[in-house]
């Protein structure tokens, strides 16, 4: 995995991590992959990769660039991310969407049409930012807090197809949060998968995390990897 600067809209400069797959002489699909709040660590880095095995171009952007750099923090310390997470603006957060997506869409070997993004927790909220700024064909949200109610107006700005997880169990997002993503988008008319994992819990797709669920993480695995094909996204 390489390390790369973005240069951002406002003028700061933001680190990504990049994935590639093996050469193949074709151009790949391109996904980028939203950090939780405990930053580009090494399960968010993880998932890249599986993504490149899986023969994306993938890109891991570093969200707190503007206040914590190569941040990556404990989960046992929630504290620790506070700063950074109350620091981050919608406008921000389109701005480091808009530098990744332009990187993706213009590397050699990646298919400017064939693009997704996935995310997951605070990222979860940035990858439906990113569905409603950026051409995708798709995007996976993983228990993304904060959508509901602050930016269910942007359903109407979704444009590729959007598949949400959520856990039954999460005790950070109410099942009537996730249920009014869902009615916003269906009246917004949008393309939009739901699917509650009933025993999971907030961050259930992180096998570093205590709420790590296998079974559920498998499925979700699956079902992501069905979703990119079915909408042409590899």
């Amino acid at each position: 995995m390489e390390r790369i600067e973005l240069s951002v809209a406002d003028g700061t400069k933001m680190a990504a991590h990049v994935a590639r797959p093996p050469a193949s002489g074709w151009k790949t699909p391109g996904i980028i992959v939203f950090q939780e709040a405990y930053g580009v660590n090494s399960h968010i880095r993880d998932v890249a990769q599986r993504f490149a095995g899986l023969g994306f171009t993938a890109i891991a952007p570093e969200l707190f660039h503007r206040t914590a750099p190569g941040f990556e923090g404990s989960y046992s310390d929630s504290e620790s991310i506070r700063p950074h997470m109350a620091a981050l603006t919608n406008d921000g957060l389109i701005a480091d969407v808009h530098a990744a997506y332009e990187w993706l869409s213009h590397e050699d070997m990646v298919d400017a049409g064939r693009l997704a993004a996935i995310g997951f927790c605070m990222g979860g909220r940035v990858a439906y930012l990113a569905n409603g700024s950026v051409n995708l064909r798709a995007a996976i949200s993983f228990y993304g807090g904060g959508i509901a109610p602050a930016l269910l107006s942007f359903a109407e700005k979704q444009r590729g197809a959007l598949l949400m997880f959520w856990g039954g169990r999460d005790q950070h997002i109410a099942p009537e949060q996730y249920r009014a993503v869902a009615d916003a988008l269906t009246i917004a008319g949008k393309t939009h998968e739901q699917v509650v994992f009933s025993q999971a819990d907030h961050g259930f797709f992180c096998d570093q995390r205590p709420s790590y669920d296998a079974g559920s993480a498998r499925q979700a695995w699956m079902l992501t990897q069905e979703f990119l094909r079915v909408f042409g996204v590899f």
